[in-house]
């Protein structure tokens, strides 16, 4: 089970923690995930999807999962 958003496929980001020496560790930034039921009105279905946060405000944004899909995957 990847964490990573199933609209936008945003996924963790590999970083260096750089310390006062200089010294480079490696470390992990994880997508805000949330577990969300999205219903959309043009089909008449809900979805249960896993989406970051920034997604599920664009989401909201753009009106409905079908007009985010035309809108972001022509």
């Amino acid at each position: 089970m990847a964490r990573e958003c199933d609209l936008t496929g945003k996924a963790r980001q590999a970083n260096h923690k750089v310390s006062h020496s200089n010294i480079k560790t490696r470390v992990f930034k994880q997508v805000n995930l949330k577990t969300k039921k999205v219903y959309d009105p043009e089909t008449g279905t809900t979805i249960k999807l896993k989406l970051a946060a920034s997604t599920i405000k664009t989401l909201d944004k753009v009106g409905s999962l079908s007009k985010f899909l035309r809108k972001y995957y022509k």
